[in-house]
């Protein structure tokens, strides 16, 4: 017959394997949180002088490290082409100027997040404009969209400014490099392939056109893998509060192309695309339809005096335009993505503005969506509240098996269950036991 003695020793040696187990999944359970913002406009924003003070009017003496102090470790910079040529003061980021302010994103010991634009002006929803000197019959897309990658990339890491995430694409919900085809044929816009058309009725992509916007994508994530195999790859939307469904059948189409990526990136603008609740709901329902993927909020924003030009939504009696109304938003927008547990990414959009001493082209037109008022040179409450994304406790996000190695089902590092055993390469759990797929 089995002692007390004996039942505690029992007990206590199988509370110590449990415990270890649990040690185990936590310790590959935290999950990296990505927290900070595009702040592409920044070195020419010091370059006219702009005055960037604290919260308490104390000036800032290198923004960059500032930033890291309020817990920010993401930066996000975007990449045209040939911008020289485009008269908007903001599109000025060519290879040689994201060389520069990439090494010293990565200098300061920070992420860096890099947004192919793939043309030599804005890309968006609106507009997917071919690069002027991309206009030659003899190239292919697939073909230009490698070459121009992996020469940008290898430029990039030579410089010491090696990306950490890369987006191969800006907000492309309606494919890219509109009018590119593979017979190399320029066309009118709405002609391209892997172009869905924004008229009044949201027309499907066709299979032809699926083909074609594929083989880019492809093509730009093969340069990735082979420049930078650490970096992780965004694809990049726009729909995902306003048009979740439409987000939805995009990726599902990349899922069936067997296009290489690691996250999704979404956009959110609540101004144009409605209240937080349809944010959570778009998220909900990639979480659901994409288990084995990590989402990003790549760019958000809120104004703190005044609408942003164009505004459709109106959210003024919930978020006044105010420095308290935006702070009080972040704070909201943080507990959204709070929820979701494959969100792992927060990124503010044009962060950096501000208008405050500037005696160039950057000192009208002012956006007020910025973290720094444009007027005072302040940093806003908003600033500081990011940081709670990244100190959030369900970062550490348990085991999903409660009962520790007795599930068959297999698991990312981060805890996503996933649908069957993967194929890509690395580490993984099944069955209570570390796994490495090669």
């Amino acid at each position: 017959m089995m002692t007390f003695t004996d039942r505690w020793a029992i007990a206590s040696r199988r509370a110590l394997i449990i415990l270890s187990f649990i040690i185990f999944h936590l310790s590959f359970s935290v999950a990296q949180k990505y927290v900070g913002g595009d702040i592409s406009v920044l070195p020419k924003f010091e370059q006219q002088n702009a005055k960037y003070l604290d919260k308490d009017g104390a000036a800032i003496t290198d923004v960059l490290e500032f930033l890291k102090q309020q817990g920010w470790n993401t930066m996000r910079v975007r990449l045209f082409v040939d911008p020289s040529n485009d008269p908007d003061k903001c599109v000025v980021q060519d290879l040689e100027y994201v060389k520069q302010f990439g090494k010293r994103i990565k200098d300061a010991g920070l992420l860096f997040m890099l947004d192919f634009h793939y043309s030599d002006t804005w890309a968006d929803p609106g507009q997917q404009t071919i690069p002027d000197s991309w206009k030659i019959w003899s190239w292919t897309p697939d073909e230009t969209v490698y070459k121009y990658t992996k020469e940008s990339l290898e430029a990039l890491v030579a410089a010491g400014a090696t990306p950490d995430l890369i987006q191969t694409g800006n907000e492309i919900s309606f494919g890219m490099l509109w009018g590119f085809v593979t017979d190399g044929k320029y066309e009118d816009w709405d002609e391209y392939g892997g172009h869905l058309v924004p008229t009044s009725d949201w027309r499907d992509y066709t299979d032809t056109r699926w083909d074609n916007f594929s083989n880019m994508l492809k093509a730009a994530g093969l340069a990735c893998r082979e420049i930078c195999p650490e970096a992780k790859i965004i694809i990049h939307t726009e729909q995902c509060a306003n048009n979740p469904t439409l987000d939805v059948a995009f990726f599902r189409h990349i899922q069936q192309y067997e296009i290489d990526y690691d996250i999704i990136g979404v956009s959110y603008y609540p101004y144009f695309k409605g209240p937080l609740s349809k944010l959570d709901n778009g998220l909900t329902l990639l979480e659901k339809n994409f288990p084995d993927k990590q989402i990003q909020l790549v760019e958000t924003g809120y104004p703190s005096k005044w609408e942003v030009n164009g505004s459709t939504y109106d959210y003024t009696k919930t978020y006044p335009y105010t420095h308290e109304g935006q702070c009080q938003f972040t704070a909201d927008l943080i507990a959204v993505l709070q929820k979701h547990p494959q969100v792992n990414g927060l990124s503010w959009w044009y962060a950096e503005a501000n208008a405050k001493g500037c005696t160039g082209d950057l000192a009208t037109g002012w956006y007020n969506a910025s973290l720094f008022d444009n007027e005072t040179g302040r940093a806003l409450p908003a600033l500081y509240e990011l940081k709670a994304y990244a100190e959030d406790p369900s970062a550490i996000v348990p085991f999903l098996n409660d009962r520790v190695g007795e599930s068959t089902d297999w698991f990312t590092l981060q805890g996503l269950r996933l649908s069957s055993k993967p194929t890509r390469p690395g580490l993984y759990f099944n069955n209570g036991k570390k796994i490495w797929i090669r």
